[in-house]
């Protein structure tokens, strides 16, 4: 791309909020159709860089430069839209650029070479198709009703307005920052998609690890105030980074050993009498002053050892939940196990928050049981933070008016503790509702962490938090020895984690899959395709245009007559094999058979749904025949 102008480009930019420098030095340009994801630590600068590229923020120093007449699309963490407007309103607000023309075209003032010119304008914008755009924007990102007015929507609902609004011009150049929270994965899917043919360049923050090695063209690294480009997705830039960090190293280890061997000659008390020495010894001093590399520090997730759990963690039976006139879903069936972390999935909205209260005993089932060992004791971090004082320090949050806390066998202080989630003794004392919303992910995991509990329960725990501390609280997890159970729509996260998936699929229907997301998404693809192809062969027999509708032949006939059999056996296997999975002893005695098991559930399900298609096709058949014949 560099052999094309730059769209925007920034050079030595700074920025400090009182003593502390964020960006220092920080240069990066943007070309025609690149995608760009921007990573770094929490704090590291990534927003504050982001508002200054996007012009909602000036830098202390520094240039900024954009192409002429570039149009911007922005999304930022702090978003800010029309509360008493409605929806659309806020949507349309985005394409304003391309409304303007539109109306100054259509309000029949203007000559007719402006009118070419304004046509020639709408056409690049492509703003005869806006309404349709904004239309599947709509369906796309499953936004609220049109007329909704916005001040009464979610957190999660007005990101997506807020995104949506983004992306309805299709500018030149998106500036995304965190465009993945609050979307379910069927929409981040179709987000990355999306962008993926966008004509236009994509600057973008996210954490969604899939979405970056899929998406990426280039990673700009912000680090030590200043940006570090590496060409590439992300996996690419896992290696270069691991090769430019080695490199640091190797020089750092010879820049240590030239010291010492000067310090030994320094110190041996050679006189500076002539020009080489006295040159030798202002190069002792010049390399002396340079500063060594950065360390980065990583948070140190440490999860105490739970108490022992009992045979029964969480057995939910038959379970239904109606809320108001909206039946949430049925027929639920599910058996929680020691030692295993089950991910729960969905569209937002369809139940996966009312099913962890459910799980927990803070709700009552409609139908159906659950039942909660004696010895399970919870542990929830809650999505919204909300148990959160925003009034109080973080060593007030965490301290709980105790000095230490207990790790397993390990007693640390309370800063201590703190350190270890890379809170620093200044931030220590600060106000909750003074940090970032990184800092205070990491601080609600270090109040929840601290706490006795061998069923953690976890709600969107990824949001806002960094690559880094993502990758450790995978491996906290992986180590965790009592019952992990988490909502999240991180399909990397997902996938690292998880032994079960729980996807809420639409229409009330939960899908209990055994493995992790790409397993469940892959099975899930191949029930499709039967139902699928049941339904195409049931349409051909169907329809068979300018004939009188076919009587049901003689084996269709014995087919239809054993079809109700043939069905509830099938439902019965699928219901024995599934009880094998629910069973904790299956685990004990035949893990070794889990893959086999499985897979002949998955199989069976297909078959019985089938087995529907096919019995709802030749009812048709026959009621499509005796209806001609009556008449």
């Amino acid at each position: 791309m560099a052999n094309q102008p730059a769209i925007l480009s920034a050079h030595e930019l700074t920025l400090s909020f009182g003593m502390h420098r964020v960006l220092d030095g920080a240069t990066v340009a943007v070309y025609p159709d690149e995608k760009i994801g921007v990573v770094g630590r929490n704090g590291s600068g990534k927003t504050s860089l982001l508002k200054i590229l996007g012009g909602e923020e000036a830098p202390d120093d520094g240039q900024v430069s954009r192409r002429n007449n570039l149009v911007v699309g922005y999304l930022s963490q702090e978003f800010t839209l029309l509360d008493d407007a409605p929806v659309l309103e806020n949507v349309r607000a985005g394409a304003s650029n391309v409304l303007s023309l539109i109306d100054r075209y259509e309000g029949g003032k203007a000559t007719p070479e402006q009118l070419t010119k304004l046509a020639d304008e709408i056409e690049t914008a492509d703003g005869w198709n806006l309404d349709q755009r904004i239309e599947t924007l709509f369906q796309k990102l499953n936004l609220p009703p049109k007329d909704r007015v916005v001040r009464y929507l979610s957190g999660g609902e007005k990101r997506r307005v807020a995104l949506a609004r983004a992306l309805a011009a299709q500018p030149e150049l998106l500036i995304l920052d965190e465009p993945t929270n609050h979307l379910d994965t069927e929409t981040i899917n179709w987000l990355e998609d999306y962008l993926m043919s966008y004509h236009g360049a994509c600057l973008f923050v996210t954490h969604d690890r899939y979405f970056l090695d899929r998406l990426a063209t280039r990673i700009v690294e912000v680090a030590e105030g200043r940006c570090f480009t590496h060409e590439g997705n992300y996996g690419e830039y896992l290696e270069a980074k691991a090769v430019r960090q080695q490199q640091q190293q190797n020089t750092e280890r010879k820049r240590q050993s030239f010291l010492r061997r000067e310090l030994d000659w320094v110190r041996a008390g050679v006189k500076a009498r002539t020009t080489k020495s006295r040159s030798r010894i202002d190069n002792f001093y010049e390399i002396k002053g340079k500063a060594a590399p950065t360390e980065e520090l990583d948070v140190d997730l440490i999860i105490p050892e739970p108490p022992g759990l009992g045979n029964v963690v969480v057995e939910a039976k038959d379970v239904a939940i109606q809320l108001a006139d909206n039946m949430l879903f049925s027929g639920f069936n599910v058996v929680m196990e020691k030692n295993t972390v089950t991910g729960i999935v969905g569209r937002n909205g369809l139940g996966k928050t009312t099913l962890l209260k459910l799980l927990m005993g803070e709700l009552e089932p409609t139908e159906g049981t659950v039942k909660i060992g004696k010895r399970t004791l919870f542990n929830y971090v809650d999505q919204n933070r909300v148990a959160l004082d925003p009034e109080s320090t973080v060593l007030e949050e965490v301290a709980d008016q105790a000095e230490t806390v207990q790790l397993g066998d390990e007693q640390v202080s309370v800063r201590g503790y703190l350190r270890r989630f890379l809170f620093t003794d200044e931030r220590i004392n600060t106000r909750v509702e003074l940090l970032s919303g990184g800092e205070k992910s990491r601080l609600m995991l270090a109040k929840i962490l601290r706490r006795t509990g061998n069923v953690l329960i976890l709600d969107e725990p990824t949001n806002d938090l960094d690559l880094p501390t993502l990758r450790l609280l995978e491996e906290a997890l992986l180590g965790f020895q009592g019952s992990v159970i988490l909502v999240s729509h991180d399909r990397y996260f997902l996938d690292r984690v998880c032994d079960r998936i729980i996807a809420f699929e639409g229409d009330g229907y939960v899908h209990v899959s055994e493995g992790n997301y790409s397993y469940y998404v892959t099975k899930r693809e191949e029930r499709e395709r039967a139902w699928k192809a049941q339904a195409a062969s049931a349409k051909s027999t169907k329809k068979r245009s300018g004939e009188r509708p076919p009587k049901l032949t003689w084996k269709e006939e014995r087919e239809l007559g054993a079809m109700e059999e043939t069905i509830l056996e099938a439902e019965g296997v699928v219901e024995s094999l599934q009880e094998q999975l629910n069973d904790p002893n299956f685990y004990v005695e035949g893990a070794g058979n889990l893959a086999k098991v499985t897979a002949d559930l998955e199989a069976k399900r297909v078959e019985a749904a089938g087995l529907y298609v096919r019995w709802e096709a030749l009812e048709e058949k026959r009621k499509a025949f005796e209806a001609a014949k009556s008449s």
